[in-house]
């Protein structure tokens, strides 16, 4: 099937000139995740990861992707004549590098250039000028052979209160606005889904776990446009966009709207966010400001409300994963279980919480060698059967009015082997060290990585990821501009400055292809400490709260500070969580929160 796909698409190719299509995973918004319409690289190549992308010459078809997904890809790529490209390895060319060989002189790349950023198409045309290759981005060939394609979405926006928010869309405008002054900014092109949502107060469903409205925005110094289907908005939301004289224009309606702006103004945008075909429609003489949204580092920085309500989500959510790992080690061996019902129990444990809207990502419960794939994702053919043996590693979210939730816990179900005993302390370690970190503001990330890598770099492993992302508050799961990694990755974008009020997970792990795969996952939110003669001091707090579990330890591989940190933490789990257990539940918790 893939293969007659990729041979229709080079049909394509051919009558239209093409000699190499480029097929992202992305919408129009370069967003993470996508909706089904957009789902246009997985329909051509049949690997399901989040992150890849494919490149089909008249000869030849490779995908590219992250390290989190080597073993699925190399799976799902057999027998479809995609050669798998794995992204910042030793001897693998990049996109740019195998376009550079296989493309002919005077050739033409093609691509959709609403689902590539203006960066990248720059860059490869950069790239390719010395072959006097053109770029040919008015066509979605992907379109013609996708015929049962689905729709684009329908579902209603809703409003986000002020008492979730912390700060009207009004008062964001206006802060908003004074940057763009700052910047000499006359006009502001937004098109991420995340800023747009923040912005403006508005929540979606257009993307499966992310609460986006598919929408475009325009902000000038005295007025907002936004781009989006009508039909979504609500009389709240309209009411509210006319007290903010923010004007509603049809969602396909940007790109005829910015060709009419003049040499007079000054466009502020993020050429790595705003597609290719928004940036040729405007003037080519227009000044352009290429830089970040200033709303990334808004929006990355909760607020007081923002914070308290994050918490109160985070003891919801530990309450249902305590449920969920209480009803697991009690029945486990008894009854039946496998990923897929444990995945739904622990979403249904969630659904019960006051506030609960959706998951925050496809939950990912993976047993004993599936859990080496980082991003695995059960299915009817994969879902293992749970016995009382080895390692089970869920990593699950919920979006709740309060904020968004992310936490992963790696569970023994019985006789656990030596040697996964001694990685999983190793993790565990990793996740205290960073937890309790003391920095001078000015850190960044790659200042404090070494902390949660040292513990595992120290057996000569490592976990081909970040440590840990920023999160929104009911938003995407993943957040730039903050983060933990140990080198610069230019396309994660998260090497910022930490400051107070940002929310960064920390989920050091150990992987082991075949055999099994350990991770510990819990957010930590940014604050304050001391301010002295050497500068200000920073620290975390963790505000994900759930039992790390006891079985799965070697204590002989904790030091004394190690295991007081794990004791200090497990006694606030059982402070906060234990008043809205059962009492069965609460007699369990206190068992497993045990001082060691």
């Amino acid at each position: 099937m893939i293969n007659e796909r990729v041979h229709h698409l080079r049909a394509l190719m051919a009558e239209n000139h093409i000699d190499a299509y480029i097929i992202p995973t992305a919408d129009f918004h370069e967003s993470e995740y996508v909706g089904d319409y957009f789902k246009a690289r997985k329909y051509m190549s049949g690997f399901t990861g989040s992150a890849g992308t494919l490149v089909v010459t008249l000869k030849e078809a490779g995908l590219w992707t992250d390290g989190r997904y080597f073993i699925q890809a190399a799976r799902q790529l057999e027998s479809s004549g995609i050669t798998l490209y794995k992204m910042g390895e030793e001897g693998v060319p990049s996109i740019e590098e195998f376009l550079t060989d296989k493309m002919p002189e005077n050739g033409v790349l093609g691509f959709d250039g609403r689902v590539i950023n203006t960066r990248f198409g720059i860059k490869l045309k950069e790239k390719l000028v010395h072959k006097n290759v053109t770029v040919a981005y008015q066509k979605d060939l992907v379109d013609s052979i996708w015929t049962d394609r689905p729709s684009l979405p329908k579902e209603p926006a809703f409003l986000l209160d002020v008492k979730y928010a912390g700060k009207s869309s009004k008062e964001k405008l206006s802060e908003l606005r004074k940057e763009m002054d700052k910047q000499g900014a006359t006009v502001h092109i937004i098109t991420s889904l995340d800023d747009i949502a923040w912005l403006f107060n508005i929540r979606g469903n257009d993307i499966e776990y992310n609460p986006v409205v598919l929408s475009y925005a325009i902000v000038t110094l005295d007025k907002a446009y936004l781009f989006v289907d009508r039909d979504k908005l609500t009389s709240e939301i309209q009411m509210q966009f006319t007290a903010d004289n923010v004007e509603v224009k049809d969602y396909n309606d940007i790109y005829e709207f910015v060709k009419t702006f003049t040499v007079k103004e000054t466009i502020l945008l993020d050429t790595n966010k705003v597609n290719y075909a928004i940036y040729h429609s405007l003037n080519a003489d227009i000044k352009v400001i290429d830089t970040k949204n200033p709303t990334i580092l808004m929006k990355a920085v909760k607020n007081p409300v923002e914070i308290e309500n994050l918490k109160k989500a985070h003891i919801k959510d530990g309450v249902a994963f305590t449920k969920f790992l209480y009803w697991l080690k009690t029945n486990i061996g008894k009854t039946e279980i496998n990923e897929i019902s444990a995945s739904d129990y622990l979403e249904a444990r969630r659904k019960e919480q006051e506030g609960f809207i959706e998951l925050s990502f496809d939950t990912i419960c993976a047993y004993k060698a599936n859990a080496a794939m980082m991003h695995y994702s059960a299915n009817e053919d994969s879902n293992a059967l749970l016995k009382t043996e080895g390692l089970l590693l869920v990593d699950s979210g919920g979006q709740y009015y309060e904020g968004t939730t992310d936490i992963t816990r790696t569970m023994a179900l019985g006789e656990v082997p030596q040697e996964q005993k001694v990685h999983f302390t190793a993790v565990l370690r990793s996740m205290l060290n960073l937890s309790n970190a003391r920095f001078l503001h000015g850190c960044i990330g790659q200042n404090l990585d070494i902390l949660a890598r040292g513990p595992i770099w120290d057996m000569d492993l490592d976990y081909k990821c970040g440590t840990g992302h920023g999160v929104g508050y009911l938003l995407n799961v993943h957040e730039s501009p903050n983060g933990f990694r140990w080198k610069k990755v230019p396309e994660r974008d998260d090497g910022c400055v930490l400051e107070e009020g940002m929310v960064t997970t920390n989920e050091p792990g150990v992987y082991i292809e075949g055999s099994h795969g350990i991770r510990i996952e819990n957010e930590l939110v940014c604050l304050k400490g001391e301010k002295n003669e050497y500068g200000q001091f920073m620290y975390f707090e963790p505000i994900t709260f759930a039992p790390i579990d006891l079985d799965a330890i070697d204590i002989d591989y904790l030091s004394p500070i190690d295991k007081k940190r794990l004791n200090e933490y497990h006694k606030k789990v059982y402070e906060k969580l234990s008043p809205y257990l059962t009492g069965e539940e609460q007699a369990w918790l206190k068992e497993y929160t045990r001082e060691i």
